[in-house]
């Protein structure tokens, strides 16, 4: 028993430099995966309060990344490069197996992971995606959560955002509006373009630049078709677009209306019917 415990003392301390070896490296690369981490958590803006529980398990799995490279280290660096093997070739076949068992969570949760380092939109954001469209409240790793005009809460898969295409309404701060409207042909329609122009540039949430546009956009059997375009800056403090549309659609008919324009439903060519007055006599033999 003496001779075996005098071989395991010479053992240890034969392997003592390689021992130091691996626990020195195993602590430099936790460090080194908390340092990343927080780095990331920085660039990811985990201090805007948007986003943090994709945040905090992107940190984690960093630091978890950086904690099993050392161990794995460690044991090559003290000899047991079997043992690191049997590790790694294990490790691979539960994440072969759970891939296979979670494949549509896990589709989700990697999906979830590159939309918040892409940050193609953000909560607050007006977005549209597979024929959804609503404002985003809330961004998970698993699902994306937006409310849509009518009230209704929809949670959108990550995989769905991420393989579709997306439309970001918002965010760049511009939005435009659009509407039609018909006048009759006996109408001059450069006149109505020109009327129509100054009416909707004169509303104070309307912008100069992009500018507003009306043209003609067809010819109905009944009117001539003309279209208005015109922006509004999201960013600033003002009503919707549906309000602004709204309050540029009632000055533009008033406007119509003052300079004698024959429009929209008042337009057709249907022939007019105006009262007969008959009178009726009689004779007598």
């Amino acid at each position: 028993m003496q001779e075996s415990f005098d071989l395991l003392v010479e053992r240890i301390i034969s392997t003592a430099p390689q021992i130091l070896a691996a626990l020195v490296t195993f602590v430099l690369l936790v460090i080194i995966g908390r340092l990343a981490s927080n780095g990331v958590g920085k660039l990811l803006g985990n201090d805007r309060g948007k986003a943090v529980k994709q945040t905090r398990l992107i940190k984690r799995l960093i630091r978890w990344a950086f904690n099993v490279l050392g161990l794995v280290i460690a044991l090559k660096l003290v000899g047991l490069t079997q043992v690191a093997t049997s590790f790694i070739a294990a490790g691979g076949v539960v994440a072969v197996v759970l891939g296979f068992a979670f494949r549509e969570i896990g589709e989700n949760l990697l999906a979830g992971l590159f939309l918040s380092i892409s940050r193609s939109f953000d909560v607050g954001d007006l977005i549209e995606s597979n024929g959804i469209r609503g404002v985003v409240k809330r961004i998970e790793i698993r699902d994306v959560h937006i409310r849509t005009a009518d009230g209704c809460d929809i949670f959108i898969p990550s995989a769905t955002i991420y393989k579709n295409s997306l439309h970001n309404f918002t965010r760049d701060g511009l939005r435009r509006g659009r509407f039609t409207v018909g006048i009759d042909y006996g109408d001059d329609p450069k006149k109505a373009r020109e009327v129509l122009l100054s009416t909707v540039e004169e509303n104070s949430f309307t912008l100069a630049e992009p500018k507003t546009n009306v043209q003609i956009s067809g010819f109905t059997p009944t009117y001539i078709e003309l279209e208005i375009f015109f922006w509004i800056n999201t960013f600033s403090e003002g009503p919707e677009l549906s309000e602004v549309r709204s309050q540029v659609m009632s000055a533009c008919h008033k406007v119509l209306a003052e300079h004698g324009f024959t429009f929209s439903s008042n337009v057709t060519t249907a022939v007019d019917i105006l009262p007969v007055s008959v009178k009726m006599t009689s004779e007598k033999n």
